[in-house]
């Protein structure tokens, strides 16, 4: 596409999370998984801890994913002397101890964080979650669950539990694209049971 088309249609630009973050997909072996779009912000990949984004999920502008960062509070001090070798004389044989992670970030499938929402490291955040405007994420959250407020709280779940337990069985999000295009209608529509149907059928068939 030409430069002049891409300045008169933006929304046309490659704005999935997979070309996005292709670097650092390659450099550190993080996961996304197809269709999902947005360009979160990835705080200190460098640590070792594994990043993975599953299927669909929608993620709006200044989200940010932290996979470290953390200094020590249980050190005298929070302050990292080894970050600091020029300055501080022999505080790199304190080692890089002063940078910590609490664990791989995985995302699910069909996940919504808006716009300025934070997820901390360590988090596994379900299918089918929703994640509001400038949350900071610090604990799993369930799959389908809606999150909201600073630190993150569960506002309310999307569905019951029957109904997310059979949404999760189905796990439309792994169907071939060529399925879910002929779910499109029902996947943008309020009728789960109708849905959940068509998908166990799907299934049924190709087993």
């Amino acid at each position: 596409m030409r430069l002049l088309d891409r300045l008169r249609n933006p929304r046309r630009r490659d704005n999935r999370t997979a070309h996005h973050l292709d670097m650092l997909v390659r450099r550190h072996g993080f996961v996304v998984g197809d269709h999902s779009y947005g360009r979160p912000k990835v705080r200190f990949p460098e640590t070792g801890a594994r990043l993975t984004i599953g299927r669909f999920c929608s993620i709006a502008d200044k989200v940010e994913i932290f996979l470290g960062g953390n200094h020590r509070t249980d050190w005298v001090t929070t302050f990292p002397f080894a970050a600091f070798p020029e300055r501080w004389p022999g505080a790199g044989a304190l080692g890089d101890g002063y940078h910590r992670t609490r664990g791989d970030v995985t995302i699910g499938s069909d996940v919504w964080l808006a716009s300025g929402a934070t997820i901390m490291s360590g988090v596994t955040v379900g299918h089918g979650a929703v994640i509001g405007a400038r949350c900071v994420v610090s604990r799993d959250v369930p799959p389908y669950a809606i999150m909201a407020g600073n630190p993150a709280r569960l506002a309310r779940r999307r569905f019951d539990e029957p109904t997310v337990a059979a949404l999760l069985e189905t796990a439309w999000w792994d169907l071939p694209d060529a399925e879910i295009t002929s779910l499109m209608p029902l996947l943008s529509s309020g009728d789960v049971p109708a849905l959940i149907a068509a998908v166990r059928a799907l299934r049924a068939r190709s087993s």
